[in-house]
Order: C-alpha cells, then structure tokens, then sequence
C-alpha cells in the first residue's frame, strides 16, 4: 500500500496529540513528591508545516517524547517536558521563537534546528543566554568548524559526510564531471561547497552551477536541461526533502539516466525514498547515519517508537534528535540540576561522557561539538528485493566513525586545542 505525505504527515500529528496529552494526564494526577523535582524544558523548534515536515517535523518531536519515556528522568531526580513549535523555514521566526522560550518560558535547551540558517542565529541567542543547543536536523558542516560553538552539538549528519560518501562513491564509479542544482541559502552552498572541493581533488571537474530560490521552487525541469546541456557525466543535488524528490522524478521524466547521466542525490532520508517509490528511487546512493533495519537495536527502537508514529518511519534525523535528548538527559543526571542549567556546563558535560543508545550504539562527541558514529552509503532496492512497505535500503559501504566525518584538524574550531 502507498502512503502519501499527506498521510505520514497526518499520522505523526495524531500521535505527537497523544504524547503530550500523556504527559499533562501525568502532571495533573502526581504526586506531591513529583511537583517538588526540578523539571527542565526542552523545545524541538522544526518544521511542522513545510517540505521537511517527514524527515524532521511531527515525527522528531515524537522522538524526543520517546527519548523521556525510555530515560524515565524522575527514576534521576527530576523532570523533562517537551515543547515545540514551527520555525517556517524562517530564522527570525526562529529567533523570535528562541528569545521567548529563554526569557519567558524556561526553555533549557533547543533541539533539531532542521535548516543551517536558523540553526546559526539561534546557536547566537543561546550563546547570550549560555542555553543548550542541541542540534540534530542542521547539516552544514561549518558548525563545528568556523561556526562552532560551547553552547552546542552537531548530531544530524553533515554535508562533508554526505559529500564524501555518496560523491566519492560516485567519483569511484567513474563520475568525474558534475553539474550542480543547489538550493540557494547555507546548506545548499556548504553542500556545494564541500562537493566541489573534493571533486577537484580527485581530479575531476564540476562543470557549472545552478542556485534555485529556496523554498518555494518545484519546478526543476530549466536547472536539469542546463546540467544535460552541459554534457556533465553526473548532476548533484546539493538540497534535500521534497527538493530533492521533485528533482529525482523530473530527472526521470527527461530519461536522464537512460542519456547515461547519474543523479547523485547528496542528501537524502527513508521519508524521501519511501514518497518517490522504489520504482523511482531504484539505485540510488544515499548516505546516512542510521536505518530502522541496520541491527538489533535500531530494531528495538523502532518497534517501540512505532506506535506513535505509524505511517511515517524513523530517518536519520528522528534517530538524531532521541540521540541527543537522550544524552543531555544523562549529563543533568552526572552534573545535577542546578549545574545543567548552564549551556556550557551541560555541553562540557554531554562531550565527556561517551554516548550509548539504540540507534547509534556506542559512540561519542569530539572537542568541537561533532557526534562522532559509524556512517553507511546506502543504495535504494528494486522494487523486487523489497520485503516490506519500508523495507528500502541495503547497506554497500560502512565508514568508521573515526574517518566518516571531517578531520577535527580541517575544521577551524576555535574550541579545539592543538
């Protein structure tokens, strides 16, 4: 059976209602005791309503309600509620969002940030506050180089990562000469960016450029006829969500793989794939940090997340965001309530604690803020070799964790010391 957006969309919505009615049913009939624990606020601003509301949005709020409800913070001595709210692809929306739930609120930390820009102004406004970020849907690698930050982590895989494994991937294949469509605001250049260093330093070409305007473009049809034109061997998709979908399936109609033209789609999440259809998708390379089906313990997560969310299986991102949560909830209970307040207190802490859970395993955070795990090159099935609705990826390549990201070397961390 197809489920559209719409209905994924509609699914994590329903059960994203039944966790927080949950969690005030809980409020109104505890204990006296309950009401004397310190409670701490933490606010998932995502996107809701627009083209990452799948791979991010309902669903990552979900994850951080599943986070609580494994962690069970009471059994340490205090309290977690989740809020959330929509930053509409905007960062002063955002940076409004954020200075209300600081200064009124008593928001403690703010995780997902699902768009580098916003992600960048609001690690500014916890930086003022000394507040926690924890950053979990934000892809530009920049943020734990020149952008790095006390006051924050980098969970959600970054565009060195995705540049490297799917684009040299693709350079391995033969794919020495690139046109780019690239979404026109940080990610999409730092994407860009990142994939055009490593292009030139394997010797190869990129070829030309095309930024779109976004959000808001769905037409792709002129931007792929420039990259035919320029006689490129592959077109990179520097974007994602329904960005990179829309491009996928325009490329499809102009028969571009048949012309001998590889579509590298750069970034990309289950939520994506599962919308195109394996009849689309088929064959592609996507890079990640995480799969529903990679082991036993991503296994146990899902099933147990799965019933608030249904139609809309875990990504990388959801995984990212119960990841981080999870793991500041074990550096208040190492610290104590009152030290964990301070952002800087609690960021120090989380990046000398090793990190353990079951979607990552046992992993870790380097000086500059970089969750440091394995990462997979995964490849889209035929719709023949798939067994289940979700049942989308095989895994062709592992990275370990210590070469999958950018060398802490390499990235300008001000925080880092020699």
């Amino acid at each position: 059976m197809t489920i559209s957006r719409r209905d994924a969309l509609t699914g994590a919505a329903a059960g994203l209602g039944g966790a927080v009615f949950a969690g005030r049913k809980g409020f109104a009939q505890g204990t006296q005791s309950q009401a004397a624990r310190p409670k701490f606020r933490v606010g998932v601003l995502t996107d809701l309503s627009g083209q990452y509301r799948d791979n991010s949005g309902p669903t990552t709020v979900l994850a951080a309600h599943q986070a609580v409800e494994d962690f069970k913070p009471a059994d340490h001595g205090f309290d977690v509620e989740i809020i959330s709210a929509d930053h509409q692809q905007k960062p002063d929306v955002a940076s409004g969002i954020a200075r209300q739930w600081f200064d009124r609120d008593g928001v403690d930390a703010i995780a997902d940030l699902n768009n580098t820009a916003i992600a960048l102004a609001v690690s500014n406004i916890a930086g003022e506050k000394n507040k926690t970020l924890l950053i979990s849907g934000a892809a530009s690698a920049d943020l734990t180089g020149k952008y790095c930050s006390p006051n924050f982590v980098h969970w959600a895989p970054d565009t060195w990562f995705d540049s490297h494994s799917t684009g040299g991937a693709v350079l391995r294949s033969g794919g020495t000469s690139w046109y780019l469509i690239v979404a026109d605001y940080t990610f999409g250049h730092a994407l860009a960016n990142d994939l055009t260093s490593l292009v030139t330093k394997s010797g190869g070409k990129v070829l030309g450029s095309a930024p779109y305007p976004f959000p808001g473009t769905t037409d792709y049809s002129s931007f792929l006829l420039q990259a035919q034109s320029s006689g490129a061997k592959v077109i990179g998709l520097c974007n994602t969500g329904g960005d990179m979908e829309n491009c996928v399936k325009q490329a499809a109609e102009f028969n571009l793989a048949q012309q001998g033209i590889t579509i590298a789609a750069l970034v990309g999440f289950i939520t994506e794939v599962k919308s195109m259809g394996l009849q689309t998708a088929q064959g592609l390379k996507i890079s990640g940090t995480f799969y529903w089906d990679l082991n036993d313990r991503t296994r146990a997560f899902t099933k147990r997340f799965l019933p608030k969310t249904p139609n809309n299986y875990p990504s990388d991102l959801h995984a990212a965001c119960y990841s981080a949560v999870t793991h500041y909830m074990k550096a208040v209970a190492a610290l104590g309530p009152e030290k964990a307040r301070g952002g800087m207190d609690a960021i120090r802490q989380m990046k000398a604690m090793p990190t353990d859970d079951d979607c990552f395993g046992k992993a870790g955070i380097r000086e500059d803020g970089r969750f440091i795990c394995p990462g997979y090159l995964f490849q889209v099935k035929a719709p023949a070799e798939s067994k289940s609705a979700w049942d989308v990826f095989k895994v062709i390549h592992t990275t370990p964790a210590d070469e999958a990201f950018r060398p802490m070397s390499e990235g300008g961390c001000k925080l880092v010391h020699a």
